[in-house]
């Protein structure tokens, strides 16, 4: 290697930056980590320092040209590499003037670079001449004392080796001189002023103290190159034990070196305290700082690592861990390999500094993977929760084994996540993941108990609602008692079933009885609703029941109406059967208790009529309430108030059935005296032809005969839907019988008065009293204007007593009206 030397700091105090860098550059310093060795000399300017350096150490410092002078030739400081010597060694050429060419009172600079070679320097050569030693004002005696002084500004200053060479020597013995000059360096280093720290500090604990004589160069330059060689080998390995330089402390990488000793001149110019120890920790601070966040920028563009962060994005990674550790561990370790050489305390505190932040860049994809993971254990939870339940098992026991499965699957698959670098751990991840799976295994029983639930509900309405129709269908004294089988048997059967499904699921005992609670009030409600929805067709079936017994016989066959039936009865008996139906439906039997409602409906709407008949008093409406006493309001269907309007418009709606079948019955009497009537006016003109015959010269027989046929033509007339009573005995009866009922006299009076008669024979006698009177009521009698038998449909009435009325009315109006013609 070449020597490259350049000027570090000129006569002005100005510091060389960018020759300073190129030398670094050019001498490769920042490969040497701790293996160099910084030489700096002192002495009067026209000592002969930088011949001495560049014979030593092979430097091409600028010397004195003898011919032009002696004048001052190296200004400031000059810094060179020596080529040949190991390890690297540094010199500096350090001309601070003296006090003639400076200024006797000027002594800034030389201070300052003093404090800078002893700042940065790790040997100190001091070049002196032989005739100076014992002179007390020699150039070399104030230079010492300033080195002593400026040490004390270093707070906490560091053992160096002080080499001083002495040029020129005579014939005194080396011994002698080292030896008085060793004298008057201790007489130096007393009289300096110390700090109250060091008062007691001996020379020997902060310098090493060597002393090296040279001949004149001039008068014996071969024995000065033979000094000059053993010298130079002095410097051979200096920084090893025992070496010039074996017990430094406290010393900076060689890559540092620029930046310290810009940062040491600056301090050094402003002219502050230089604490070198905290200088050097401050040093190692900003350069760790600097390659930490050279690592961490390194970091976040490497390419495995975004990778590796990429592939987080779309799910779990397998060995996210192994992996992150690796990549950290190799940036980790180029930052201990770069900071090798600091301070092992600030290098330190730079490694957890780098480390935490590369976790920080870490952390976010750490956080996706452990969600991933959550995910993940959450979905095998709910799998084989699943097949637990498809498989039969218990749900209880299903949550206990499948939550302890997936918790231990969690901690087992965390384990490869987990980055050893950092403190993170599972446990909130853990904990989360555990009230999760609790959510979703509270939420996933609900959800089996509603379906358990609904199902359950469903049979019990498949079972009730339909089932129960017939049995409306079909009301009659046994309806509720069936009903009331048939959900109690319901009940049961669901109930078993429901408690055999729901011991897998370990509920309490509230919880259980209220989910039974809850089935018996469903099927309640369907019964209830059922029967509720059926009541709404109550008029129809109240008609329908009506007919049923109306129109049938005891034998449940088609009625055939001959004539002869008792209407009346059939009609009181067909209201009593759909009365019964009424009360069936008046309100809701589940429980096995006995009502009157059925006899209260009988004696207010059916019984009453002959009551009111009998006798005229007013009773309380037993109907006029809104609640049956024995039924609750909730289980009521038909309140008695409805009923009573019910029935009412019952009886409005059957009546023309009524007298629809009276006048079909009148219709059939007066067809059957029809055709009785004309064989017996056969029967009658062939007998009176006889008696002609036999008497056809007797007038006056002639004139009874005449006489007799008139009458009973007229009477048969008259009366004709009574003829066929007339005739059920003799003949002969019948005839004298109808005689017996004929108005003769009277009759025959205003006939023979009117004689031809009117046009349609003589006008029909006025209802008789018997028609009307049947037609009264408890308020005394009301007339009604006769109602030919063939209408079909009569005016209605609001109440039973006025059917009964048209009904007697209706037979009394049979017994009087004349035959129509």
């Amino acid at each position: 290697m070449e020597c490259c030397e350049t000027q570090l700091i000129d006569g002005d105090g100005n510091f060389n930056v960018s020759g300073l860098d190129h030398f670094v550059k050019t001498v490769r310093l920042g490969e040497c980590g701790l293996s160099y060795v910084v030489v700096a000399i002192m002495g009067p300017s026209i000592s002969g320092k930088s011949l001495l350096l560049n014979k030593i150490f092979q430097t091409n410092f600028r010397e004195m040209d003898a011919f032009k002078g002696r004048t001052q030739t190296s200004k400031g400081i000059w810094i060179a590499n020596s080529p040949g010597i190991e390890p690297c060694t540094i010199v500096m050429d350090l001309d601070y003037g003296d006090r003639r060419e400076r200024g006797e009172d000027d002594t800034v600079f030389e201070r300052q670079t003093t404090l800078f070679a002893l700042a940065v320097s790790d040997i100190i050569l001091i070049n002196m001449c032989c005739h100076d030693i014992c002179r007390e004002q020699a150039a070399d005696k104030p230079l010492l004392k300033t080195i002593f002084q400026v040490m004390m500004r270093l707070f906490c200053p560091r053992k160096m080796t002080l080499l001083f060479v002495i040029c020129d020597k005579t014939n005194t013995a080396s011994e002698h001189l080292e030896l008085v000059l060793r004298e008057d360096i201790q007489r130096i280093w007393d009289s300096v002023a110390k700090p109250e720290a060091h008062k007691s500090t001996a020379l020997n604990e902060l310098f090493h103290v060597e002393v090296f004589t040279f001949p004149n160069y001039e008068e014996r330059e071969e024995q000065f190159n033979e000094q000059v060689n053993l010298l130079r080998n002095q410097f051979m390995h200096s920084i090893a034990s025992g070496g010039l330089a074996g017990d430094r402390g406290g010393v900076l990488p060689a890559s540092e070196f620029s930046f310290n000793s810009q940062h040491m001149w600056k301090v050094i110019k402003e002219n502050r305290e230089l604490d070198l120890p905290s200088h050097k920790v401050m040093i190692a601070t900003i350069r760790c700082e600097e390659i930490a966040n050279e690592k961490l920028s390194l970091f976040a563009s490497d390419e495995a690592w975004l990778e590796l962060s990429e592939a987080v994005k779309s799910g779990s990674v397998v060995g996210f861990g192994q992996n992150v550790d690796s990549i950290l561990d190799a940036y980790l370790a180029e930052y201990d390999e770069e900071t090798t050489y600091f301070d092992e305390g600030v290098r330190s505190t730079g490694r957890k500094l780098l480390q935490a932040n590369l976790l920080k860049l870490v952390h976010p994809s750490f956080r996706a993977v452990l969600k991933h993971l959550h995910s993940k254990s959450l979905k095998k939870f709910t799998i084989a929760l699943e097949q637990s339940l498809i498989a039969g098992r218990g749900f209880a026991s299903s949550v206990r084994n499948c939550t302890q499965y997936s918790l231990l699957q969690f901690d087992q698959d965390f384990s490869g996540l987990r980055v050893k670098h950092s403190d993170w751990d599972a446990s909130r991840s853990h904990e989360k993941l555990r009230l999760n799976i609790e959510a979703h295994a509270t939420s996933s029983r609900s959800t089996k108990l509603s379906e358990l639930i609904a199902y359950y509900k469903k049979q019990l309405t498949e079972e009730l609602a339909q089932p129960i129709e017939p049995f409306f269908d079909n009301a009659d004294q046994s309806t509720w008692v069936s009903i009331r089988k048939l959900y109690n048997r319901s009940i049961e059967k669901a109930l078993s079933e429901f408690t055999n499904t729901l011991s897998g699921f370990e509920l309490d005992s509230t919880d259980f009885d209220n989910l039974k609670m809850d089935l018996k009030h469903h099927a309640r409600d369907v019964v209830e609703n059922k029967s509720r929805e059926e009541t709404g067709k109550i008029l129809t079936r109240l008609k329908d029941r009506f007919l049923d017994v109306f129109d049938r016989d005891n034998d449940s066959l088609p009625r055939v109406w001959t004539g002869k039936e008792d209407i009346k009865k059939i009609t009181k008996d067909s209201r009593i059967a759909a009365l019964k139906v009424l009360s069936i439906f008046a309100g809701i039997r589940l429980d096995e208790k006995v009502d009157q409602i059925e006899s209260i409906l009988n004696s207010a709407l059916i019984d009453t009529l002959t009551a009111n008949e009998k006798q005229n008093t007013t009773l309380r409406d037993p109907l006029s309430s809104n609640i049956w006493e024995e039924i609750p309001p909730e289980n009521t269907l038909i309140s008695p108030s409805q009923c009573k309007s019910l029935w009412k418009k019952f009886l409005k709606e059957t009546d023309f059935i009524v007298y629809d079948k009276m006048s079909i019955e009148g219709a059939l009497r007066r067809k059957k005296v029809m055709r009785f009537f004309s064989w017996n006016v056969i029967a009658l003109s062939i007998i009176i032809s006889l008696v002609c015959m036999m008497s056809s010269r007797n007038r006056l027989a002639i004139q009874v005969v005449s006489i007799a046929v008139f009458m009973v033509s007229n009477t048969l007339r008259i009366r004709r839907h009574n003829i066929t009573r007339q005739f059920e005995h003799v003949m002969v009866a019948g005839f004298l019988s109808i005689l017996s009922r004929s108005r003769f006299t009277p009759r025959f009076s205003r006939r023979a008065h009117q004689h031809g008669g009117h046009p349609h024979g003589f006008p029909a006698e006025p209802i008789n009293a018997e028609a009307t009177a049947v037609c009264g009521t408890s308020k005394g009698p009301r007339l009604r204007r006769a109602v030919p038998v063939t209408a079909r449909h009569p005016p209605h009435q609001a109440s039973p007593k006025s059917s009964t009325c048209d009904y007697e009315f209706l037979k009394a109006h049979s017994r009087t009206q004349p035959p129509q013609t």
